[in-house]
């Protein structure tokens, strides 16, 4: 076939698929819902907040209009909320009771102030009506909704910058309850909490879990295995109080004596290995010895603290010789 009878035949192939040889076609853009405009919607969204930002202007003690500066405040977004979404249509608070003459609480009051705070369930369902599913499908009956903590004890909405929501300022939050972790963050030994780069929910999911102590996995190994994969095994040998829990021997939040371990060895290893090296001794004359004025040598596995010396490999050996955990 010849080259000129060939390219024919290309070119009419390509314009019979409506291929266009002048210019790109525009992409076709997938129709996100909203049938009308972004302006419509934000200036039916600020007629609805008019209602509350005719009295409650940048002259309130607490901020108010730095709404508008969160995600929460893009009015032109239909998925935003206004004002009454979350505080109730409160029409008695607008106009007042017709039958007592005063002005009375909004239908949700989230902050101490003029009028009581709502219920804690009561808050919390006007957050869970938009931010439901995947983290927080466990938050009924988990631990905070149990203690009464609502959305708003750790959210911020009205301030620009929520501070749970970063890793730097997240532990500040937590630790406003939370004041036993607060003390071992500053141990010796501990996660880089304070520094910025671990932060709590990288361990729990604050709003509900199927594991312990809201943990994000279903047990503890496996949120500690999340980042110490190493120590995850299978291993040919394993130790059993490792395969157990994790905080068997480690307080993960700080500790003084390192690694986050709960007790110096040996004292940690001899609470559950009390036959080999003739520690069915007592630990006194062990470690004392002659020093104390008994006629034993001081037990040269208790004063040199030295489990570990040998038994390198506590978290498990792959090594056909690691019965021992010593390889």
């Amino acid at each position: 076939m010849k080259p000129t009878k060939f390219l024919l035949i290309v070119l009419f192939m390509l314009s019979a698929s409506g291929f266009n040889m002048g210019y790109a076609q525009s992409p076709q853009l997938p129709n996100l819902g909203e049938t009308i405009s972004r302006e419509i919607i934000a200036k039916e969204a600020l007629k609805k907040d008019a209602v509350c930002t005719k009295c409650h202007d940048e002259s309130e003690t607490a901020p108010v209009l730095s709404l508008y500066q969160t995600k929460h405040g893009l009015r032109g977004d239909s998925r935003t909320p206004t004002c009454q979404s979350c505080h109730g249509s409160s029409e008695k608070h607008v106009k007042g009771d017709p039958v007592t003459k005063v002005r009375v609480a909004p239908d949700f009051v989230f902050k101490k102030g003029a009028f009581p705070v709502s219920d804690d369930k009561e808050r919390s369902s006007q957050c869970l009506n938009c931010h439901t599913g995947t983290k927080r499908n466990n938050w009924d009956g988990a631990a905070h909704q149990n203690n009464g903590v609502a959305c708003n004890s750790c959210h911020t909405v009205h301030k620009p910058q929520d501070k749970v929501l970063s890793k730097v300022t997240q532990p500040e939050v937590c630790f406003n309850c939370h004041k036993e972790q607060r003390v071992d963050t500053k141990k010796i030994s501990h996660h880089p909490i304070l520094e910025g780069k671990v932060s709590c929910s990288d361990c729990h999911n604050p709003h509900g879990s199927s594991g312990p102590k809201l943990m994000k996995k279903n047990t503890v190994n496996e949120t500690c295995f999340q980042c110490h994969a190493e120590k995850r095994g299978p291993f040919l040998f394993e130790h059993q109080p490792v395969v157990e829990d994790c905080a068997n021997c480690h307080n993960p939040h700080g500790s003084n004596i390192s690694p986050l371990l709960k007790s110096r060895p040996p004292f940690m290893c001899q609470e559950c290995h009390d036959g080999p090296h003739a520690s069915q001794s007592p630990v006194g004359p062990s470690a004392a010895g002659k020093q104390a004025g008994l006629t034993v040598a001081p037990n040269k596995n208790v004063v040199g603290r030295a489990c570990m010396n040998c038994h390198s490999m506590v978290h498990g050996s792959n090594s056909p010789a690691g019965g021992y955990l010593q390889r």
